[in-house]
Parts: C-alpha cells; sequence; structure tokens
C-alpha cells in the first residue's frame, strides 16, 4: 500500500508594494500559515516493544514518530515539540493515561491534539472515564495495523482541518493589524483595545473561551468598516 503524507495548504501569496508595518505583518502571517510538513505522533507506552512496533508502523507509512515510556516523559516532548497526535496506553507507571490527556485537554495550548487512548480494558466505564478526560478516539489491545492505521489518518485530516481554522483566525487578526498601521495616529490602538477587553471579561468572570473572543475582537474591530467602505 502506498501511502502520502499529508499535504498543507500552499503558503500565503506574496504582496505587492506595502509599508514597513505591512511588511512585518506579512511577515507574521507567514509564520502563522501553515507549511507542509510530515505529521508528527506521539506514542507513549512503558512497554518497549509496543510502542516499537507501532512506531515502526507509522513510520513506514512517511510519518514523523517519536516515543515515550511513560506520561512525564511525554509531557516534556509535548513541550520541546507539540506532536500533531498522541496514542497513550492507559496503565503506566506514575501519571495514567487519563490524567495525561485530561492535563493536556485543560490546557488552551494543547488542547486540540487528538489524543488516543490505547487500553487492554474491556469495562464500558474505563471509556467512560476515557471521555471524561478528553479523548478522541480509543484502540484496543492488541492493536490491529489496519484499524490503527485508518484512525491516525482520519484524526490527523481533521488536526488538519482544525489548524487551517486557526489560520484563518491568526490571519484576520494580522489584517486589522495592518488596517490599522496605515494611520500613525492609532498604532497600537487594537493591541491596546484587545488587552483591554479581555481584562474586562475576566473581571466580568467570563469563561475563557469568551475572553478569547473579546480578545480577537479587539484587533479585527477594524475589518468591518474597511469591508463596508470598499464593497
Amino acid at each position: 500500500m502506498t501511502f502520502s503524507p499529508l499535504s498543507r495548504n500552499p503558503p500565503w501569496p506574496s504582496s505587492g508594494t506595502t509599508s514597513t508595518t505591512e511588511t512585518g505583518s506579512y511577515e507574521q502571517m507567514g509564520d502563522l500559515l501553515p507549511r507542509r510538513r510530515v505529521p508528527r505522533i506521539l506514542v507513549v507506552d512503558d512497554q518497549p516493544s509496543i510502542a516499537g512496533l507501532m512506531s515502526q508502523l507509522l513510520s513506514a507509512r512517511g510519518y514523523d514518530v517519536v516515543t515515550a515510556a511513560n506520561a512525564e516523559q511525554a509531557e516534556a516532548e509535548v513541550r520541546r515539540r507539540t506532536p500533531d497526535l498522541i496514542l497513550s496506553d492507559v496503565m503506566m507507571p506514575g501519571k495514567s493515561g487519563y490524567e495525561f490527556c485530561r492535563g493536556l485537554k485543560d490546557n488552551p495550548a494543547t488542547r486540540l491534539i487528538p489524543f488516543v487512548l490505547i487500553t487492554g480494558l474491556s469495562d464500558s466505564g474505563d471509556k467512560v472515564r476515557g471521555i471524561e478526560a478528553g479523548a478522541d478516539d480509543f484502540l484496543n489491545k492488541p492493536v490491529l495495523a489496519e484499524e490503527l492505521i485508518a484512525r491516525v489518518k482520519s484524526l490527523l485530516r481533521l488536526k488538519e482541518f482544525t489548524d487551517e481554522l486557526e489560520t484563518v483566525d491568526s490571519v484576520l487578526c494580522t489584517l486589522g493589524l495592518i488596517v490599522e498601521g496605515r494611520d500613525p495616529y492609532t498604532e497600537g490602538h487594537c493591541e491596546r483595545l484587545s488587552v483591554r477587553a479581555s481584562d474586562l471579561g475576566r473581571h466580568l468572570g467570563l469563561d475563557a473561551d469568551s475572553v478569547v473572543a473579546l480578545r480577537r475582537g479587539g484587533y479585527m474591530h477594524d475589518l468591518a468598516p474597511c469591508a463596508a467602505d470598499h464593497p
């Protein structure tokens, strides 16, 4: 079976003549857009034979695979370089797969990483614990190669769509800064509005998603008038 790594969207096209502020903004935009690269998968299992087998299966299909023997090593690997997908055993020395998953899902910086729990437990209560911890999918031991590859491809495709949505949001915020940069009297206006709006949201006790929405609104509030001026 042949395998082609998941492709990414091409970089944002280059612009014509721009001001210094716009050039800086476009450079930042380029940093935010996804580049064509091999998806990175983190395999976490305290049994080297199982981790090695899954690593071989996935590496043979073109994925960039890294392994960890326990949750603590896996957390360090996530901090070092964020993976696109995590496959984790449930029962491990120290922190369990449930705890590892819950910790990532509670962190806004890592909560969108697809997380698969691999378990030999058959009790439905174990799956409920996994769902409550935030797991995106489950695999039962012994893991079938065909099922592993199918689940991985499906979740990486979902991660790619999620990354594209995150990129659109980042690009819109950058465009807001470009609009602001056209007027030297409003420099820093979007940043100040964004900070004050999010601070107000936290003061009012709003949830994290609402605070993020207020922060984004601070950057994008000038885009609607700009669009109205140029139908």
